[in-house]
């Protein structure tokens, strides 16, 4: 036989296996929670689920922006662009979580969410979410009841498909109670939460803490979203005689608590710390909000670079402030970022790119997040067995300057790491 003839007989062979398909090219088996087939041309579909519009939009506006930058330095997966489609709305409630899940899990190309951005609506979205095999990253949920104890025991409202790159609120209240009972020498404390999974998380945290420490929470009592006269439980407060109040609650509450405590008999001259809830722009710029204290995620990133997308804290926020006319008005905004670079990092290392269509597991995606490692811009990133990937650096500041909010944020007065 020629060599022209061989040619011609093993051109005519692989023109046939082509034509049936060979091994190489059929699909992959889909896992235990099924598969996405992205056909070439389609976008990766992800959500951004952030509380953005009403009281909370100053937290979860810079959540959404932080996940539409890391899509956009993070590029294309395969040759496939990454779409988040427009913003969910979680309205930082349950109400709000658990109809933004049901618009979430209705959509089977939908891989996986960046949010929420308050744990209440998280409690209520995850049960859903994660029985639709998808996956959820948060960059600021720190309920511990999302998570574990932090010694092994899954907590009440943890749900498999959860991650976090926020802190867990065990160390936040550790923190606040070291400060106030070592640094400050506080001893009989008043706590108002409201209820949700966050603030009552963080001031359970908080008094177990503090009382380990030999202090006395004299009162924990708490609020309802959306209460404006604060005389009856400012009133409550003050009979139980404290040298300081911590909240934890959200504006626009503790904006009327820190107008109103001034007139209640008893609490002249009481320290005042809150948490991140409040450490916002709009309440720190608020003139009563002068000399509160506020407990809050470590944002000192320095040199901290996300190894995915080479972006450091500087470069991010030289981009947030170009894109969007303004600094971030709350601190999780590399929370997020972080949390959406390791989701498409995950996605992409658990999909199988067969002549442009991109097939993806989704168990794959939930295995690489359980095993992800890291650099953010927030940190080192791993996650434990129940979704705590971030670090747990906590600082407090102190507002002595409402009208420069930007340095008040600067003004570390404590600094805490487990």
């Amino acid at each position: 036989m020629t060599k022209t003839r061989i040619f011609a007989v093993l051109f005519a062979i692989a023109l046939v296996a082509a034509a049936c398909g060979g091994t190489d090219t059929e699909p992959p088996a889909a896992g235990p929670l099924g598969q996405v087939v992205i056909e070439d041309g389609e976008s990766v579909q992800i959500r951004s689920f952030n509380a953005i519009t009403g009281d909370v939009s100053f937290l979860g506006i810079p959540n959404q922006r932080g996940v539409e930058l890391a899509i956009a330095d993070y590029g294309d997966i395969k040759g496939h662009s990454v779409s988040m489609a427009t913003g969910l709305d979680d309205l930082c409630s349950a109400d709000g979580g658990q109809a933004g899940a049901q618009t979430i899990v209705s959509d089977p190309q939908i891989l996986g969410v960046i949010g929420t951005s308050c744990s209440g609506a998280a409690g209520a979205a995850m049960p859903l979410i994660s029985d639709a095999g998808l996956v959820m990253i948060s960059g600021s949920n720190t309920s511990p009841a999302l998570t574990s104890d932090l010694a092994g025991t899954a907590a009440s409202d943890y749900n498999v498909g959860y991650y976090r790159t926020a802190h867990n609120d065990l160390f936040q209240g550790r923190a606040v109670a070291e400060f106030a009972y070592n640094e400050l020498g506080l001893r009989n404390a008043g706590v108002i939460h409201d209820g949700d999974l966050y603030t009552f998380g963080l001031s359970s945290a908080f008094q177990a803490a503090f009382e380990e420490l030999g202090g006395t929470v004299s009162v924990f009592t708490a609020v309802n979203k959306g209460d404006t006269d604060m005389t009856a439980v400012l009133t409550e407060i003050a009979a139980g005689g404290p040298d300081m109040l911590f909240t934890p609650t959200f504006p626009p509450e503790i904006n009327f608590i820190a107008q109103q405590i001034g007139g209640v008999a008893g609490l002249d001259g009481v320290t005042l710390i809150g948490a991140d809830a409040s450490l916002v722009d709009n309440f720190l710029e608020i003139p009563e909000a002068a000399g509160w204290y506020h407990s809050g995620p470590d944002t000192r990133f320095g040199a901290n670079t996300n190894s995915l997308t080479d972006v450091n804290g500087e470069g991010f926020l030289s981009a947030y402030e170009a894109a969007y006319g303004e600094a971030p008005s709350a601190p999780f905004w590399a929370h997020s970022y972080d949390a959406t670079t390791m989701l498409l990092k995950a996605i992409e290392d658990a999909s199988t790119d067969i002549d442009g269509t991109l097939y993806v597991d989704r168990q794959a995606v939930r295995d690489n997040l359980n095993d992800i490692s890291i650099d953010g811009i927030t940190g080192p990133i791993t996650c434990d067995d129940f979704g705590d990937c971030g670090a747990q650096l906590i600082t407090i500041i102190q507002n002595n300057s409402p009208d420069d909010v930007e340095a008040a944020k600067a003004n570390v007065v404590f600094e805490f790491s487990p």
